[in-house]
């Protein structure tokens, strides 16, 4: 392949690019919001504060087994 042959191909590919990227973009315009804004009213606070460690006694990790076990 030739040069010119090279950029002919390398025009052609951009072109085409760009067609399917304005397609793209006119879908997603005509596309509505997928979800509305969140309600403020039902959103839930949760504390920086660190929670009691007594929730967690007697815990396995979770997907990790049990503590004083060995993994398969």
């Amino acid at each position: 392949m030739s040069m010119n042959d090279d950029l002919t191909a390398v025009r052609r590919s951009l072109d085409e690019l760009t067609r399917k990227v304005e397609r793209l973009e006119r879908q997603a315009a005509r596309q509505k919001p997928a979800s509305p804004a969140p309600d403020p009213s039902r959103m839930v606070t949760v504390p920086d504060t660190p929670y009691d460690s007594t929730l967690w006694t007697d815990s396995d990790d979770e997907g990790l087994g049990a503590r004083d076990r060995r993994a398969p």
